[in-house]
């Protein structure tokens, strides 16, 4: 299995990957042929050197996760990098197998070369597994974030 940088045309497999997760049957919108947004997403992160979007895949070329890495400059701690970990999926028939461990390692490590300071990340209330599953990687539950939604 490889990690790589994804490109347009694994646009489709990780779109499916996103909607197919139970929150995001409510919020995506997978069909085809793709809608122009996710194109012009893929676009714009594909455009700014500060995001990775990764895809993991086996041997025969079938896309079994992702990852999105953002790297965000800040003044406090001292002019510290962040790396944001968002968007991680594993294909439904890939889950348990270290997968997810084997992208996260990727993402810690990637966010070592790039000298962040720290790795974070947040999880939806209504996807505990996800909340022990990062746990289970070391991630603390430090801050309470908060988010507002535009309609």
């Amino acid at each position: 299995m490889e990690i790589r940088s994804a490109t347009q045309q694994d646009l489709s497999a990780i779109v499916a990957l996103i909607a197919k997760d139970k929150l995001g049957q409510l919020r995506e919108d997978f069909r085809d042929p793709l809608p122009k947004k996710y194109y012009d997403a893929y676009e714009n992160i594909f455009g700014d050197p500060n995001q990775e979007l990764m895809v993991m895949e086996t041997k025969s070329g079938q896309i079994i996760g992702t990852l999105q890495l953002s790297f965000i400059q800040y003044l406090t701690y001292q002019g510290g990098i962040r790396a944001q970990i968002e968007a991680v999926r594993v294909h439904e028939d890939y889950r348990g197998q270290g997968i997810g461990q084997q992208l996260f390692q990727w993402a810690i490590q990637r966010a070592k070369e790039k000298k962040a300071h720290l790795v974070q990340l947040t999880t939806d209330k209504k996807r505990p597994e996800a909340l022990k599953f990062y746990e289970n990687l070391g991630f603390t539950a430090s801050h309470e974030g908060m988010k507002l939604h535009f309609k």
